[in-house]
């Protein structure tokens, strides 16, 4: 097989029953889309407990589409595991997405027109699109919380969060040397240092559903999410000239 052109990762713990429906899914949406073509899917397994990685590895991809596997052994955070997803992926191009399919494999068309850079997946610029909205704490807090990093100059966009990502192969390598962050705060940092690193970020409305079994727990994470905010400030204060 040819180089891919393009990489689904997908950071994944405790997802063994969410898993197999995701990689159909995502598996048969490339199989109908021969100019994505080459493609592989790399599932990273942060430390699961319920056979995650088993799971992910019985799944047999359509011709055309590889599947990787790999484990952290322990949980270490969604940040670590992106950044051993990064790191392993191959393709062209690199979509990052959750296992959850809150937002459908669907939405990667709207894209694809801005993979020069950072095409994030958005759920507020376009709040229509939301079909299940999540619950009222959950959705104030988290808009707290872009309100924080707008004061910070971390971000200028409107929802950072929403895990549906695409962005070049070359800058995924990039980054995957250069993010530091395990937690939650990673897609922040990976956004501040592709804009550092000179790659438009373009915020994309995109189709999304809040799933109920989500792991973010807005009270339980949302200190550390803030004090990783801060490190990241000072950190990237101290790095002004970096690039990943």
């Amino acid at each position: 097989m040819h180089s891919p052109r393009l990489s689904v990762v997908i950071p994944a713990y405790n997802e063994a029953g969410r898993l197999p429906r995701t990689l159909e899914r995502i598996g048969s949406y490339l199989a109908g889309h021969p100019e994505l073509l080459p493609a592989e899917i790399v599932v990273v397994d942060d430390g699961s407990q319920d056979g995650t990685a088993a799971c992910a590895g019985a799944f047999m991809p359509p011709r055309g589409v590889a599947l990787v596997v790999q484990s952290l052994g322990k949980n270490r955070g969604k940040g670590a595991a992106v950044r051993e997803g990064l790191r392993l992926a191959t393709g062209e191009l690199v979509l990052l997405c959750d296992a959850d399919l809150a937002t459908p494999i669907e939405e990667l068309e709207k894209l694809l027109p801005h993979a020069q850079g950072v095409a994030c997946g958005s759920r507020a610029v376009d709040r229509r699109l939301i079909a299940r909205r999540q619950p009222f704490l959950r959705d104030r807090l988290g808009r707290l919380f872009n309100l924080g990093l707008r004061f910070l100059g971390l971000t200028r966009l409107r929802d950072t969060q929403c895990g549906f990502k695409l962005l070049p192969g070359t800058l995924a390598k990039e980054l995957a040397k250069a993010l530091v962050f395990d937690g939650f705060i990673y897609d922040v940092e990976l956004l501040a240092r592709a804009e550092r690193a000179g790659y438009p970020v373009v915020e994309v409305p995109v189709r999304w559903a809040h799933v109920d079994e989500s792991r973010v727990r807005p009270l339980r994470h949302g200190l550390g999410m803030l004090l990783d905010a801060l490190r990241l400030r000072w950190r990237l204060w101290w790095e002004p000239q970096a690039r990943p």
